[in-house]
């Protein structure tokens, strides 16, 4: 019940700077387009909280903000931004808690594992919504929106989310673990 209410409480924490990270950014909308504010939190839910916090957090968080602020349109972006984030904490959340040693390693396997299928995801998601409107959704955009656009964000969580799971190591707020083998003869 205590780690219940910790992770509920966390994924609140998580939400709140989903929603207030993007007005650091977003003055200039090129920029904050670019270093992707609303992801870090995401994927430190994942990491931290797990798959199931992280999954709910990532699909709540685009539609709140849009509904709140206004910021992303709600369709199709916060639409399918919903369905990408989710899968980054999905993604990253079950991949680093079932990695057999909690390491920097294990977290970039999360992380990159994470980025490449949110991303597939989010072009799966802008090609049906798009197809619902009329539109198209083509694979130059897709590229631009999932890859060439984004590398600064995508740097900037390679570089920030290990560095942030390490300091909260360091504290022992959320330490680094070794899952022990199970003796041959346990049941």
């Amino acid at each position: 019940m205590r780690e219940t209410t910790k992770k509920l409480t966390l994924s609140a924490m998580f939400i709140a700077i989903g929603m207030v990270l993007p007005f650091f950014t977003g003055q200039i909308p090129a920029i904050g387009k670019m270093l992707l504010p609303m992801h870090i939190p995401v994927f430190l839910c994942g990491l931290i909280c797990g798959w199931q916090y992280g999954l709910v957090v990532g699909l709540v968080l685009p539609l709140m903000r849009s509904v709140v602020v206004g910021m992303p349109v709600l369709f199709p972006t916060a639409v399918a931004m919903a369905f990408e984030l989710a899968t980054y904490g999905f993604v990253s959340g079950l991949l680093y808690g079932r990695s057999r040693w909690q390491c920097v390693i294990a977290l970039y396997r999360a992380i990159l594992a994470a980025m490449i299928t949110g991303r597939a995801v989010w072009g799966l998601a802008q090609i049906a919504l798009l197809g619902l409107s009329g539109g198209n959704f083509t694979w130059q955009a897709f590229m631009a929106g999932a890859f060439f656009n984004a590398i600064p964000g995508i740097i900037i969580q390679l570089i920030l989310l290990p560095t942030i799971m390490v300091a909260l190591h360091r504290t022992g707020l959320v330490p680094f673990h070794k899952t022990q083998p199970m003796p041959e003869n346990a049941e």
